[in-house]
């Protein structure tokens, strides 16, 4: 559900919904969850019990059974207390970076290599630690996102300062003037295509899946899904682990996790294509099991969107790359013994290749 107003600050997040006529005589609770699906129903409740959800033209407290009618108004006002976009390992929160590095910017464009767990936008629970938040805090005024990244996924990331370059670059992202370069770490599991290869598995969600939001991957031949298309590289390969490069054609939501995943590579850490999807409700749920850590090895999956090519800021091509995020370097160091600056020569030799999909 559209909110009609908003505001944000590094501090408060206010959003106004109006009330359908689809959603009259709904109760508070209801409502709110109905905007706000992301948030747990007793989490909604403390929140209309503190006063921070207001219907229009009546006085707060509400109490969570009060029904609100076609033509109200409802304000939920969140405050960042620091806890409620933060992520936990073994009961600890993950360290983040509060600051992105800014990889190139102009007085059009800024384009960051976004950390991980950082949202692209707000959404659900995740209000503050957001690329759009974050800038806008400093530029004051709306930033344009282009394209996304997963929360977990770091990497490059466009953001435009104003709608004029935002609609520019949209249209070279639906011209298919934009090319990408993932780089990731999976395991090896038995059966698993041979290097190089080109995924063609279609996709789509899956409206009743659990968790909700799994996208579900057909055969190519398959009049199930969508189109989509992703080639992979192979970087090195050692103790049933590959650490490897995607070139998304496509752009589908999950597309390079789920093409790894059915075609034999699930991504390191990845919470939700691993081939038991409870591990995913159990994180979020802050219920995971010792077994599950285990099994993830790290707090989120092993994706980092490292380089992106497009015809900006003038018609000559432009390649914005992001240097590999520290907790990846560390585990290839750490637990593979390979060095990582080796792997970043990998990879800056092969993206200075003549690659036809990139």
């Amino acid at each position: 559900m559209s909110e009609i107003e908003k505001s944000f600050t590094n501090e408060k997040y206010t959003a106004t919904y109006p009330v359908h006529t689809a959603d009259d005589n709904l109760r508070l609770d209801q409502f709110v969850q109905k905007c706000l699906p992301g948030l747990s129903r007793e989490y909604l409740k403390k929140k209309i019990e503190k006063g921070e959800v207001v219907i229009s033209g009546r006085t707060p407290p509400h109490k969570s059974s009060v029904k609100v009618h076609f033509g109200e108004r409802v304000t939920v006002t969140t405050h960042n207390d620091g806890v409620i976009d933060e992520e936990l390992w073994h009961g600890k929160p993950v360290p983040r970076d509060e600051v992105p590095t800014i990889i190139f910017e102009d007085k059009d464009l800024v384009v960051i290599n976004k950390p991980p767990f950082m949202l692209t936008h707000p959404a659900g629970k995740n209000l503050f630690y957001c690329a759009t938040v974050y800038f806008e805090s400093i530029y004051k005024h709306t930033m344009h996102s282009m394209h996304r990244l997963d929360k977990e996924t770091s990497g490059v990331l466009l953001l435009a300062k104003n709608g004029k370059t935002s609609q520019k670059i949209r249209e070279l992202f639906e011209a298919d003037l934009v090319r990408k370069c993932y780089f990731f770490i999976a395991h090896k599991t038995p059966g698993a295509r041979t290097f190089p290869f080109t995924a063609k598995q279609r996709m789509d969600r899956n409206e009743n899946a659990i968790p909700e939001g799994m996208i579900y991957s057909f055969p190519e031949d398959s009049e199930e899904g969508k189109e989509a298309e992703t080639h992979f590289e192979l970087l090195l390969e050692k103790d049933d682990y590959v650490i490897a490069l995607a070139f998304p054609v496509t752009g589908r939501q999950h597309q390079i996790r789920v093409h790894a995943a059915c075609n034999g590579y699930p991504l390191l850490g990845d919470k939700l294509y691993n081939g038991n999807s409870q591990i995913f409700i159990r994180f979020k749920d802050s219920i995971a099991t010792e077994e599950d850590h285990a099994k993830m090895q790290i707090p989120r999956q092993a994706l980092h969107a490292v380089a992106l090519r497009i015809t900006y800021p003038t018609d000559k091509e432009t390649k914005f790359i992001a240097p590999l995020p520290l907790d990846l370097a560390n585990w290839l160091e750490n637990v593979l013994k390979v060095e990582s600056q080796s792997i970043i020569k990998q990879i800056e030799t092969r993206l200075g290749t003549a690659l036809s999909y990139f």
